[in-house]
């Protein structure tokens, strides 16, 4: 693309001016920045929902500098740091398992480095606003063409905080430990296991049943669905979603409110 990318998303909101004022500092430095906003409605200080929001969206924007603020450790002694993936993209935020699946999903994370060096922050660098004073001002920079290295200090992709998006793991019996990670809203719920985890543990999916067990002693029985059309309206269905995740809904309704499952809901999912 003719003009360098910027994308941002954030637990700022959108009552406050917080995201404007990244974005203003953003095109202070560059101009010609196509800059993107991802979402600013991330729940408050939940890294995991910003990890899981970020690893679904950032495989189709195109490749550029990707700032993301969930940060509720801001002020402290957490690193403020930049990811260049394997993809080409850089990935700025805090050092607290944001960016890391996201850039494994961008061809991996190569080399790292701590957002130290001045002049790719503002002349003032305040204890509670590091996304205006130090993650936009570096995209920005960075989108004008400073060079990766100069950011600052390497960083070992050993030390980095990992994500803090759980994974699915095969439990004895033929089944899949996993859990819910997020409920959309329209009340969807996605699990933290991968069709792919599905396959590998209970074959192909499709047009099968399953026991969703719970930790409080229930069992649901749900059948997994190409599409919510092939069900009744109020109808329950595991499925794939857009981002190749193992979802539950409910055909014109809430699974949250039907099933009564909620985000941090642990489940073992067998062959009916």
């Amino acid at each position: 693309m003719s003009r360098p990318i910027v994308s941002l998303l954030t637990d700022f909101g959108a009552r406050d001016v917080s995201a404007a004022i990244c974005r203003a500092v953003v095109l202070g430095i560059c101009p010609d920045a196509e800059v993107i906003d991802l979402s600013h409605e991330i729940r408050k200080y939940s890294i995991r929902d910003g990890a899981l929001a970020l690893w679904s969206a950032l495989p189709y924007l195109p490749v550029g500098v990707h700032v993301a603020v969930v940060d509720p450790g801001v002020g402290t002694a957490r690193r403020p740091l930049a990811i260049r993936a394997g993809r080409g993209d850089v990935l700025i935020g805090p050092d607290n398992g944001l960016l890391v699946s996201a850039a494994e999903r961008l061809g991996g994370v190569g080399e790292v480095r701590e957002l130290a060096h001045p002049a790719y922050r503002l002349p003032v660098v305040t204890s509670t606003f590091h996304g205006r004073d130090i993650f936009a001002p570096a995209a920005g920079h960075l989108a004008a063409g400073a060079a990766f290295d100069t950011l600052g200090p390497a960083i070992d992709p050993a030390t980095l905080v990992g994500s803090p998006l759980p994974v699915a793991s095969p439990i004895e019996g033929g089944g899949l430990a996993t859990e819910v990670i997020y409920e959309d809203t329209f009340g969807n719920l996605k699990l933290s296991a991968l069709v792919d985890d599905v396959r590998a543990v209970l074959g192909d999916p499709t047009g099968g049943t399953f026991e969703l067990r719970t930790g409080d002693g229930r069992t649901l029985h749900l059948g997994w669905g190409r599409t919510f059309g092939e069900l009744a309206p109020g109808e329950p269905l595991l499925y794939e979603d857009s981002y190749g995740r193992t979802c539950i809904a409910v055909n014109q309704g809430s699974a949250v409110s039907a099933l009564g499952l909620r985000d941090g809901t642990r489940l073992e999912l067998r062959r009916a």
